[in-house]
Parts: C-alpha cells; structure tokens; sequence
C-alpha cells in the first residue's frame, strides 16, 4: 500500500469514527429531550434527517395505521370487503374515549369502521375490525406482528389494535417509516382513508386531527396519536412534484407543535439543503440500525402536575399548548410549482384556519348510495336530537313543567299590582287623581273612597297604608 493511499484509509477512518462519535453523542443528548424524528423519501425508502429514530417508543394511535393496513390488505385479498358488515360487540363498546359509543350488536360496515377509525381516531371501531378480521384482539395482534416481521419492522410488537396504554405495546420512528411506505406502496387504491378531512355522524362532525390536512399545501396523510407515555406523535405525508415526502413525529409535547415539526421537516426534504453534500448519507429507512433500549415514558412531562392543561389519557385530545416561532429553525418557503413564496413561518402557517372541506358521512348498518345515505343521515340526525331532547326534559323537565303556569299567571298579576302600588303611594299620581274625573267614576266605590282621602291631607297621602291595601285588595276579590 502506497503512502498516499494509506494516508487516505487513516483519514476515513477518523472521519468514520469522528460521524460514529457524532451521532451516539447526538443520541444521548436527544433522548434526553424525549423526542424523536424521521424524514424519508416515499418511493426510495432514502432517509434525509434522522434523530433517535431508532429509540423504541409507544405507538399510541398510530397502531391504527398498521390495524387500517392489514384489514385493507384483507380486503384486496378477497377475505372481505368495504360493505362487509361487521357487529360492536362488549369488547368494543367497553374501550376507552375516543370513541364513537355504538351500542353492543350495531353493524358497520368495513368502510365505514374505517372512516371512524381513522378520522376520530375511534377505538371501539379499531376493536370491531380486530375481531371481525381476525376472530379476537388476541388474533388480529397476531396478524398485525406477523404483518410486521414480513415488511422488516423489527422493532415493533403489538398487543391491541387501537394503541391504548401498554408496555408491550413498541415500535420505532423507523418501524413506522417502513409500514407508511408498504401502506403507500401496497394500498394505493386505499390511500384515501389516510387523508379524510372529516366525519359526519348525525349531527356530530369531527375533523381530522391531523394539522396538515387543509393548510399545508400537498399534505395526504396519515396518522396522529396520543397517550401520556409517549406524548403526541404524527405521521405526516406531503406530495411536491411528483416527490413524496414521509414526516414523523415521536414526542412532542403539543398537537400543535407535532404538526410544526412535521412542516419543518418536509420543508428541509423539499427544499433541499445547499450543505447535505458534507453529511454523511444514511442510507435507507430499514438500513438504520435499531437501538435495544427501553421506551421513554413522558407520563409526568406530558400529564403531570406541571402542565397546566394536561390532555385527557387514553385520547388522541387536540390540546392547544403555545407554540414558540423561534423554534422554527427556518421559515418554510413553501416552494410548490406556480405558487408565491409566503412568508409565514410553520407555526403560523399551523394556527391558520383549515381550507373548508365536506365532511363524509358516516352511517351504520348495511351499505348504502346515493339518497339512501342521506337519508341515513337523517335518520341519525333524528336519533341523536330526540336523545338530547329527552336528557334535556330529563334535566329541567319538573322545573320547566311547573313555571308555565306560575310564569302565565304572574305575567297577568304582577303588572297589575305593581301598577296599582305606585298610585296609592306616590304623590305625583295622587294629583292627576284627583283633578280627573273620569277614572274614578269606572272604579267601585271602594276605590273611590282611598283616592279621595289622600287628596285632602298631602302630607300624610303617604302614610296611609290601610287606603292602599284596599286599593290592590278590592280588584283582587
């Protein structure tokens, strides 16, 4: 070996173990702030900013992406299909908020279960389609840990289909990274359940809690979620000239700022960045090598006493907590073909209300079309206003049923006397009393006696208190 090239080989190799040195002092700096991130490319799997993105962690809600992946796989398999109804059992109506809160022996069908499932984030709906496809929640987490060993997740273990708190209950940024790019390349026929804008049931519209979803330009999915133990985590998807982009989020500590993260990110991946040439490339999502450790658990950080609104557990809850702009580490450009470059920075562009979009209605029982889903929908409509009408008279119904009479009788009594109380007392009435004629003739004579009196001695007209008990008690009998 020449010395040139061995100079070269000791050069790389401190340069290797200078990035290796790097990148474990990253991890141990960042696991502490108990966040972690990942941005890759959708087609190619390339990973373009990593961070802790192989620290395991709890999925929360986004065990629903895996739950919609293998019943729609089901579905392209011909086992079932989107109007295959399925029935709530007690199992499902015992989960925990968010739910929908279908009675036990309801049928949905499978579209509609996933509509719910991944719009309100309903985990009575993640139950039905577990044991509809599956058999039980014990089976279909079968499914889903054989689903996720085939497509390389690794990392990843799952007990329940709805993400609800469990220790056993595991995976990564990377594992997830993987499975939003078998759903994209695998299901494209039934990417539309992942950027729904909304629900309608009745009269209850729930919209996506995905923040993207309407405000950032060419966002399409996929996932939010949710528990104290692993904070708010999102995966997001943005499509820019053909170029998809795939965001997640693991730990932050506010919907709000998941959904920042999420633009900062995809904004770096669509605008490139002048100085990635210096960086060491990563290389592809299943290529990054997963770290054995135990997940963070954000508990008292995310609903602790020092949190002045803690979110509600067991609920992908749409929590508001101030957002710093100086976090932004850019402004985002926005940089879309045709489009003016705004000046708005990721949290602003987050605080902006969403484009107005048509929630789908969503409807039990069989499969319909057409009319016949609007007329489902007034049906429920229906239903639920008689339900709230019913708690409402149950409420203030004896309260409500004793004043209508009380109110009409008081509404004839009380203007009278409240009229006659002021003549008999007041002395500027007592004249005009006395110089007209006419009203005292069309009164009785019992009533003609009391004005009378206080005319002659007007220094004491107010002092007679027996005239004017006469005068409010004489129409009265």
């Amino acid at each position: 070996m020449t010395y040139f090239a061995l100079r070269r080989a000791t050069l790389l190799r401190t340069l290797l173990m200078g990035v290796i040195a790097t990148v474990f002092a990253g991890l141990s700096v960042t696991a502490a702030h108990a966040e972690a991130t990942l941005l890759i490319e959708a087609d190619t799997g390339k990973v373009l900013q990593a961070e802790n993105a192989t620290y395991p962690w709890h999925p929360a809600s986004l065990t629903k992406l895996m739950t919609a992946y293998v019943t729609l796989y089901n579905v392209k398999q011909g086992r079932i299909n989107l109007n295959t109804l399925f029935t709530v059992s007690p199992t499902a109506v015992a989960q925990a908020p968010s739910k929908m809160g279908l009675p036990a022996g309801t049928q949905v069908t499978v579209d509609n279960a996933l509509k719910m499932m991944m719009v309100k984030s309903a985990n009575d709906m993640a139950v039905v389609l577990a044991e509809g496809v599956g058999g039980s929640v014990d089976g279909f987490s079968a499914m889903m840990n054989a689903t996720a060993q085939r497509l390389g997740m690794t990392q990843t273990s799952y007990v329940n289909p709805n993400g609800l708190p469990a220790d056993a209950q595991i995976t990564s940024a990377r594992d997830l990274g993987i499975l939003a790019r078998a759903f994209i390349r695998d299901l494209p026929e039934y990417e539309y359940f992942v950027h729904i804008p909304g629900i309608k049931f009745g009269r209850r519209v729930t919209m996506n809690f995905n923040k993207l979803l309407g405000r950032y330009p060419g966002a399409d999915g996929m996932k939010t979620g949710f528990i104290c133990a692993s904070g708010f985590n999102l995966i997001a998807s943005a499509t820019h000239n053909n170029k998809r982009l795939i965001a997640i989020v693991l730990g932050a500590p506010s919907s709000a700022q998941r959904a920042v993260k999420a633009v900062q990110l995809l904004e770096k991946g669509f605008n490139g960045n002048k100085l990635a040439w210096l960086r060491p490339t990563l290389g592809t999502v299943d290529q990054l090598a997963p770290i054995d450790a135990t997940p963070p658990d954000l508990r008292d950080e995310m609903c602790g006493p020092k949190r002045k609104r803690p979110p509600a557990e067991n609920e992908d809850d749409d929590v508001e907590v101030s957002v710093d702009n100086r976090s932004d580490s850019a402004t985002p450009s926005l940089a879309f073909a045709g489009l003016p470059t705004p000046t708005l920075k990721a949290a602003d562009l987050m605080a902006l209300p969403a484009t107005p979009a048509q929630p789908v209605i969503v409807y039990t029982g069989p499969a319909r079309s057409g009319e016949a889903v609007l007329a489902a929908d007034a049906a429920e409509t229906a239903r639920q206003e008689a339900i709230s009408a019913k708690r409402h008279r149950k409420g203030k119904g004896h309260k409500t049923a004793a004043k209508p009479g009380a109110t009409t009788s008081e509404a004839d009594a009380k203007p009278a006397t409240a009229a006659a109380k002021p003549k008999a007392a007041d002395k500027p009435v007592a004249k005009p009393l006395a110089n007209a004629a006419t009203p005292p003739a069309a009164k009785p004579a019992s009533t003609a006696k009391p004005a009378a009196k206080p005319a002659r001695p007007k220094p004491k007209d107010s002092g007679k208190p027996a005239a004017a008990q006469k005068t409010d008690t004489a129409p009265k009998t």
